[in-house]
């Protein structure tokens, strides 16, 4: 079984591990601020009499990447070894920087200074639930963050987290804030897994647990609860791996509709290519590896609204209207009867569409003007209109976002998914409040409703072409890319690869992307579950890095320097190292798909060995890099 928390939906599927064939799915929405409810929702649409044989589930949640987004992760002490310039804008409230770190070769430049890391530790201890330390090239030699997550776990026996045990990667302090990040994620991650569990014991199901890497992977459940923040961005990696999975292509471009945004990535041979760098995240530069993506703010259940008869997608995502009168019941008459705004009073939440409703989420801690409004906003939608007429008052936007922020309100409103309700392409839920909707924003823009969603389902076939386009023609500005699209008269972008089409209701929007782009395009059957395929059939990918250098001591000695995950090791000559690192490589590709339970008996080891040499220096290379990529499927 595959689940896919995202950010509009829970899906959930069913695959027969025989030959692939998806054999039940369900969709729910998704539940916050607690996933757990919408996951049960989900599975509760699935047959029993699959659930029973069920013997592996994997999970893709946005659980990771919306704690960071939201800055709702536990707090965390940051320690931060050697000589560091650390951000004016570093929004850490714990850290310190101490004496230590190592150099390049992994010789020590400074001795660690253990009396800081203990005084800084029983100052904060009461005040955080986890560490974080990085030192300088730990890369080269974690001796130092070694030696201080032991001395932290004496003191405190909370957990502790080291930067190499994430990335290998140069960046001493990118590699601290990914270490920082994971330790906020531990307690979320912990509670979050220990729910899954509960749920599949109380349903009487004895299966596995696996969870979705953000580089389209998937991992054992201790690798999971270790390294939660590799599981940001999982739902793009889970639609590229679902894609390839439902269409049969392994070479492929994937454009994955989402409820809140439009994600675009490619496979190549079987595997997503990743970013160089490393994620972002919230503002945060991590060496988290990532399938490398193009992303918009522009999604089925993005806000569609006017101002200045100017229609606008987005970026915030709503409850769409046919939805919220299914969800609401009553609702139906208070769209028909509500009051208009003005015409120079519309902005992005003063619309004839727009309303607000309570999540359930307990509110706390708020100033005196949120709780005025809040209490304003009750269990059934209301609009702005309506609050501004009972009070007199002008309310702030700020007051608003404050609230949807903290997931006290959401809001309802018009979306691309009422218009395809409206052209009566796409009939889920209620078609009465989509045409309600239309035409109360014909009055604003002097556009028949008809011709407005058909607008607005055009301009959304425009922004995932132009996301495509701008993910395959990386190094050309996305303004000139939207240029060419838009003066289409008498040109059209040519793709040669196929492209595969994931998410809802994909199918409505082919005609529109044919005649943007010359491509093939696929609609997979089940699509519309694409992401919880993806989960489910995701395999276990292990990348491991060793670094063969040839150096010289003090005394002028020449040495062979070996770096890898184990820390520096030191050989006598240069085929004894690489002998050592070819054995290495792959002992520990092996140890990892155990430990993940994949099938050890199907784990193909690719290696790919790259020298710098340097014709002076005679046949021996002065450096050697050797990457092993190992590839898994999950034990049934």
């Amino acid at each position: 079984m595959g689940i896919d928390a995202g950010g509009t939906y829970t899906d959930s599927v069913i695959i027969r591990d025989s030959d692939g064939k998806v054999m039940d799915s369900n969709k729910a929405l998704t539940t916050y601020p607690d996933l757990l409810e919408g996951i049960r929702n989900s599975i509760d649409g699935l047959d029993e009499k699959y659930l029973k044989n069920v013997k592996m589930v994997s999970v893709s949640t946005t659980l990771a990447t919306n704690t960071i987004l939201e800055k709702n992760g536990y707090p965390v002490g940051l320690i931060l070894v050697g000589n560091y310039e650390i951000p004016e804008r570093a929004d850490v409230e714990f850290y310190t920087v101490i004496k230590g770190g190592h150099d390049h070769h992994g010789a020590e430049l400074v001795s660690l200074d253990m009396e800081a890391v203990e005084a800084f530790v029983s100052k904060i201890k009461d005040k955080v639930s986890a560490f974080a330390v990085s030192s300088y090239f730990s890369i080269r030699n974690p001796a130092h963050e070694l030696a201080v997550k032991s001395r932290i776990q004496e003191l405190t026996g909370m957990p502790v987290v080291c930067g190499h045990e994430l990335s290998l990667d140069l960046g001493a302090y990118e590699r601290g804030i990914t270490a920082y990040l994971n330790a906020q994620l531990i307690p979320v991650a912990n509670r979050f897994i220990l729910s899954i569990r509960e749920e599949i014991s109380r349903r009487g199901m004895s299966s596995r647990l696996l969870m979705l890497k953000c580089d389209g992977s998937v991992v054992g459940i201790n690798e999971a609860l270790e390294k939660p923040i590799e599981s940001i961005f999982s739902g793009p990696a889970a639609s590229l791996i679902g894609a390839s999975h439902l269409s049969g292509l392994e070479t492929c471009a994937v454009i994955d509709v989402g409820g809140t945004s439009t994600d675009v990535s490619m496979l190549e041979n079987g595997l997503p290519e990743l970013c160089t760098d490393g994620a972002v995240v919230g503002g945060w530069q991590t060496k988290v590896k990532a399938i490398r993506m193009e992303t918009s703010a522009m999604g089925g259940d993005s806000h569609v609204w006017v101002r200045n008869m100017k229609l606008n997608i987005g970026p915030r995502r709503v409850i769409p209207l046919c939805v919220a009168a299914v969800k609401y019941p009553g609702f139906l008459e208070v769209l028909r009867k509500g009051r208009i705004p003005g015409t120079m009073h519309l902005d992005e939440n003063v619309q004839p569409t727009k309303f607000f409703v309570r999540t359930g989420v307990a509110p706390s801690n708020l100033g005196k003007f949120e709780t005025e409004l809040f209490d304003r906003i009750g269990d059934f939608p209301v609009s702005l209109n309506d609050i501004f007429w009972e009070t007199q008052k002008t309310i702030s936007p700020g007051l608003l976002d404050s609230l949807i922020r903290k997931r006290l309100i959401q809001a309802i409103g018009f979306t691309p998914t009422d218009a395809l309700h409206v052209l009566e392409e796409y009939t889920a839920w209620d078609q009465e409040a989509s045409r309600i909707g239309a035409k109360l924003l014909e009055r604003y823009t002097q556009t028949d409703n008809i011709e407005l969603c058909k607008q607005i389902k055009q301009n959304v076939a425009r922004n995932m072409a132009l996301n495509l386009v701008s993910f395959i023609q990386k190094d050309v500005p996305s303004p000139e890319i939207e240029k060419i699209l838009l003066s289409n008269r008498f040109t059209q972008f040519r793709m040669k690869i196929p492209v595969v089409l994931i998410g809802g209701p994909v199918v409505a929007y082919t005609r529109e992307l044919k005649q943007i782009l010359d491509a093939d395009i696929i609609i997979p059957d089940h699509a519309e579950v694409g992401n919880a395929v993806g989960a489910v059939v995701g395999k276990g990918i292990k990348r491991i890095e060793i670094l063969i250098k040839n150096a010289y001591s003090k005394d002028k000695k020449r040495l062979v320097l070996l770096f890898s995950p184990q820390g520096r090791e030191i050989f006598g000559s240069y085929p004894e190292a690489l002998e050592y690192a070819e054995t290495l490589g792959r002992k520990l590709i092996m140890e990892y798909m155990t430990e993940a339970g994949l099938d050890k008996e199907q784990v193909q080891i690719e290696v790919n060995k790259k020298d710098i040499s340097l014709s002076e220096a005679g046949p021996i290379p002065i450096e050697t890099k050797l990457v092993f990529v190992g590839v898994g499927m999950p034990k049934i």
